[in-house]
């Protein structure tokens, strides 16, 4: 059990460092900052207001299929899934907590699984925060 908290705490690690820094780049690339100063007004339901939202959707998106991949790539790394697409199929309903039996899954190793649901769960509304400051930013007229 030691050895399934440590590497799970790892990996808790990971995700916050990878989920950061791609808010931290997203935001970067959303120019959040000028937004947020009053500079430039954006509304929502034009063209280009529909595009940032969606570019922002995508990429987080994206950013959760990398922290994804890292927990399905550590499953086949430690034998706990044998095929790589059982392994992400399992890491993706397992990081939306939506849950699968876990008979694909090395009993050894199940509380890891267990607590990358609790991770997803935190990081999926780490970025349902970031997209409601997005949409908050772009109706601010």
């Amino acid at each position: 059990m030691i050895r399934e908290l440590t590497l799970s705490t790892l990996m808790v690690t990971v995700t916050v460092l990878i989920h950061g820094a791609g808010l931290v780049l997203l935001a970067r690339l959303l120019r959040l900052e000028r937004r947020e100063e009053g500079s430039g007004h954006l509304h929502p339901a034009s063209l280009r207001g529909l595009g940032m939202l969606l570019f922002a959707i995508l990429a987080l998106i994206g950013l959760h299929g990398v922290e994804i991949w890292v927990y399905g790539l550590l499953y086949l790394a430690i034998g706990a899934i044998d095929a790589l697409r059982d392994a992400i199929y399992f890491s993706t309903i397992t990081y939306g907590a939506i849950g699968y039996s876990d008979d694909v899954m090395a009993e050894q190793w199940r509380l890891v699984s267990a607590i990358e649901g609790i991770n997803g769960i935190i990081m999926i509304g780490w970025s349902t925060a970031f997209l409601i400051r997005v949409v908050g930013l772009l109706r601010r007229v």
